[in-house]
């Protein structure tokens, strides 16, 4: 009997056993599997709020050991600011990260282009361009441009150079995409070993990207995709609203409104709407400067047209101020932005022109005309009595009553008045006024 219940507690235990090492196989199947693909999306240009989301991506693709971090990327370039602490980011990643130019007709441009190179593998849609990183510095002299472009240029190129070795990238194509803005099609791309492979979607990215080996922080990892749920992580209400707002020609115009209100507000004092929107406006505007790179020059340029605009209304110069002030206000405009690198985010001279001739037709036209109405003689009320005729009531020797505007007054004069002349108000003393006969012409 001894035996055969040994024999049952020794069935016992090995299925217990069993049982738990299922249990935990289980267990860390269903972890392997929950370890998703972080996908992030990069479009738009590469700004101060691009670069928080794809950092605070990558820090949660460590939190939660995903598998591996795909940067779905559309983007003419951006900000060099940005774009380092981008790089600084994929580069410091544990996590494997997978730059995919999609979709069909997208582009790695500019800064994209340095952000691709330094993933740990470059995947392209069929129809989709890399390169063209050649930096642009606007705002300078000819002579101090071509010199600052020399020296961003070599800048450039040596660091994009010190990624692509890292990476395994052809160096000669960096060398090229930076200092002669070359650029190469999906297929040219992957012959030049610049990208790893063709993706028809992410499907297809995952297919391809299992198994493949890259070297991350911790050191060679091969990838192990397949199966392995997508799961995109969405940027905040507050990124979006920066990566808006987070544009050159926005910033400009918020600013211009704003200056706009507040000045308004100045001149006619008592309109309130004008200045509480110019307020906001203003606020916005700083809030886009604060993530853009500004030239404060040209921040106090602008302020000093302002304030020769209005110096030349209030005290007329002939127009020689107003000149002053569309010549200050262009040049500020021109220098504002000296770290906008890509076309579509410079301010175009017709842009810049435009606004200043409608800056200065806002202060000669709008605020001229509220300050002058500010200086006219008032016409109406208690003030507008002054210069205002109508018939003394009684004679006035030298106090008796007139009536004036539709009311009788009580009224002073210094010389005798007969009931029924004409008189006319000089000026009042609380309710008194004074008046003088108005001599009937021959």
């Amino acid at each position: 009997m001894k035996k055969i219940e040994s024999s049952r507690q020794k069935a016992v235990g090995r299925s217990l056993f069993a049982a738990f090492c299922l249990l935990l196989s289980a267990f860390c199947v269903s972890a392997e599997e929950a370890r998703p693909v972080l996908v992030l999306e990069v479009k738009g240009a590469i700004d101060p709020a691009v670069a928080r989301y794809v950092t605070r991506g990558l820090e949660e693709a460590r939190g939660m050991q995903a598998s591996a971090v795909v940067l779905e990327m559309d983007t003419p370039g951006g900000l060099d600011g940005s774009m380092r602490k981008i790089i600084q980011a994929v580069l410091d990643s544990p996590v494997p990260v997978i730059t995919y130019v999609a979709p069909s007709g997208a582009r790695a441009a500019s800064a994209g282009a340095f952000i691709a190179v330094a993933s740990h593998l470059v995947a392209m849609a069929p129809g989709t361009n890399i390169g063209a990183a050649h930096p642009v510095q606007v705002g300078s002299s000819e002579k101090t441009s071509s010199v600052m472009e020399d020296k961003m240029t070599n800048d450039a190129a040596a660091y994009l150079g010190s990624i692509a070795l890292e990476r395994g990238r052809d160096l000669e194509w960096v060398k090229a995409a930076v200092r002669e803005s070359r650029s190469s099609g999906a297929e040219e791309a992957v012959e030049l070993k610049i990208a790893d492979f063709i993706a028809r979607d992410m499907e297809d990215l995952v297919r391809q990207a299992d198994g493949r080996q890259v070297k991350t922080v911790f050191g060679m990892t091969t990838l192990a995709l397949q199966g392995k749920p997508l799961q995109t992580l969405p940027a905040t209400l507050m990124e979006r609203v920066l990566h808006q707002l987070a544009h050159p020609n926005l910033a400009y115009i918020l600013l211009l409104l704003g200056i706009y209100g507040l000045i308004y507000e100045l001149a006619t004092p008592g309109a309130v709407f004008p200045g509480v929107v110019g307020a906001i406006f203003l606020v916005l505007a700083l809030v886009a400067l604060e993530t853009l790179e500004v030239n404060w020059g040209g921040i106090a340029l602008i302020a000093l047209s302002v304030v020769f605009f209005i110096a030349d209304i209030k005290l007329p110069g002939y127009g020689a101020l107003t000149a002053g002030g569309i010549i200050a206000f262009a040049f500020g405009s021109a220098v504002l932005f000296p770290g906008v690198r890509i076309a579509p985010l410079k301010l175009p001279w017709s842009t810049i022109i435009a606004s200043a001739l409608l800056t200065a037709a806002f202060f000669l036209g709008i605020v001229g005309a509220g300050i002058r109405a500010l200086r006219q003689k008032v016409t109406s009320g208690i003030e507008g009595l002054v210069g205002s005729e109508g018939t003394a009531k009684t004679d006035l020797k030298p106090l008796g009553l007139v009536h004036v505007k539709g009311e009788e007054w009580q009224a002073r004069t210094t010389h005798f008045v007969r009931k029924g002349a004409r008189v006319r108000v000089v000026r009042r003393e609380g309710l008194t006024v004074h008046v003088e006969e108005v001599k009937e012409s021959a």
